[in-house]
């Protein structure tokens, strides 16, 4: 039997004076809630974002962009002039001081950042550091007792559960500075996307969270959040011929970003982690072909950590700590995960037996690391549809080598016929691209490379 609210009718009395009345009134009163169904409403997504949006922020920028002058300018000597350009992204409070993580993308070349908190409070911010590889950055503002989001473990994620994606996806355009919250599962983990449809984002993404939760422009660097309320993940790309979410995103784990945020704070700079290992490059199979399981090590460098420890070139490296080495995007991921200063154990298989040895990692040493002049000692062309029909290459754009010197070629592994598809977090669509990328200033580089229908990375200090 369905249960019914009691309804109580109070009549005024009548009064009929002078042939005119009084109107009836009449008091009902509203239907007692349903405790079970407002129960409902509050599920674990609820609370896990009310546990974290308050530590959502906006990041706002600007920068300096040169434009060229009109022609009527130009006609009066003018020449290139100079207009600001508004940028927007999202983040999230790491400590209660003001640290803030997002991505690099979001504030690399901004001349003013500034922080707009959940209730619309706004402070300039500091940038403490950034890194390209990774695509992170870490912000300081100069508040105190701000809410800080609880940090989870990416290392265990389960495929097909809940993914909440918290951000700002078009700013203040909805007049609200409330954070907007999409839902979706984790689609999948470790993913690689390595040469994407020219519309898919910036750059090669490798061990990723895939999830599809809509991730917009706008979100980037807002958190990826479990039911338990916990971040996972730093929202950062997504895969989109149409430029909005298709329900294909993808986050850095919250592990690698807190290293990053760690090593940022701490030395203003990303420690890269070093064994001294040159990976060979994979070679193309042909149809049937069992694949290679593991990275051959191509040469490895007198007096490295992996040099130390025995391993030599022709051994191929099979596990890393816990995790088994596949292919050579394992084995990318993995240094991307690696520590300065710990110790890990590598397993390699030697003439048909497998070894395991302990490498203690060490910082970049840049004595040992390439030094490269680009432009004078490589010529590049524009990718085109003719050679990559002619070369058999998957990528649809980047800067095919024409020429390499001798020197460039042994110290970093280029090779005529690469076609370069990605300088640090730049993508290549053109030789003008990797020209301005490699030549844009001094310190690492992180190239990515197609050789013969496969991609490896191979990094070097420019000078």
């Amino acid at each position: 039997m369905r249960r019914i609210a009691s309804v109580a009718i109070i009549a005024a009395a009548i009064a009929c004076r002078g042939g005119s009345s009084k109107a009836q009134q009449v008091t009902i009163a509203q239907p007692a809630a349903n405790a079970q169904v407002d129960a409902s409403r509050r599920t674990a997504i609820t609370a896990a974002v009310a546990r974290v949006a308050p530590s959502v922020v906006t990041v706002q920028t600007e920068a300096v962009e040169h434009v060229p002058a009109d022609m009527m300018e130009q006609f009066f000597g003018g020449s290139s002039a100079e207009r600001p350009v508004a940028g927007l992204g999202s983040g999230f409070i790491l400590r209660k001081d003001g640290v803030i993580l997002t991505n690099a993308h979001v504030v690399r070349g901004a001349t003013q950042i500034s922080v707009a908190l959940r209730d619309g409070t706004t402070y300039p911010a500091k940038l403490i550091g950034l890194d390209d590889v990774n695509d992170l950055a870490v912000l300081k503002v100069d508040a105190s007792n701000l809410p800080v989001a609880p940090l989870g473990n990416s290392s265990t994620l389960i495929v097909g559960e809940w993914a909440i994606a918290i951000g700002n996806p078009y700013g203040f355009v909805l007049a609200n500075t409330e954070p907007s919250v999409t839902v979706g599962v984790v689609s999948g983990v470790g993913r690689n996307l390595v040469a994407p449809p020219p519309d898919a984002g910036n750059g090669a993404y490798v061990d990723m969270i895939q999830t599809d939760a809509a991730i917009n422009p706008g979100n980037s660097g807002g958190p990826l959040v479990d039911a338990a309320g916990e971040v996972i993940g730093v929202n950062s790309s997504i895969y989109s011929p149409s430029g909005g979410s298709v329900g294909i995103g993808f986050a850095i784990p919250i592990n690698r970003a807190s290293r990053v945020a760690d090593d940022l704070l701490t030395h203003g700079s990303v420690r890269r982690p070093w064994i001294g290992v040159k990976p060979a490059v994979s070679e193309s199979r042909t149809p049937g072909q069992r694949p290679q399981r593991g990275v051959t090590v191509a040469a490895v460098t007198p007096g490295s950590p992996a040099a130390s420890a025995g391993i030599r070139g022709g051994d191929v490296i099979v596990r890393v700590a816990a995790r088994p080495i596949r292919n050579a995007y394992d084995w990318e991921a993995e240094l991307l995960e690696l520590r300065v200063g710990e110790t890990i154990p590598i397993s390699f298989q030697r003439s048909g037996s497998e070894k395991t040895v302990n490498v203690r990692i060490a910082d970049l040493p840049e004595v040992n690391a390439p030094r490269v002049t680009v432009l004078h000692e490589i010529e590049l062309t524009t990718l085109t549809p003719a050679i990559r029909s002619e070369r058999n290459i998957r990528s649809q754009s980047g800067a095919y080598v024409q020429n390499v010197s001798p020197r460039v070629s042994a110290q970093i592994g280029l090779a005529q016929g690469d076609v370069i598809v990605q300088v640090n977090r730049t993508r290549i669509t053109s030789a003008e691209d990797a020209a301005a990328a490699l030549n844009s200033g001094r310190g690492v580089v992180v190239m990515y490379v197609e050789r013969q229908g496969q991609f490896y990375s191979t990094e070097f200090v420019t000078q």
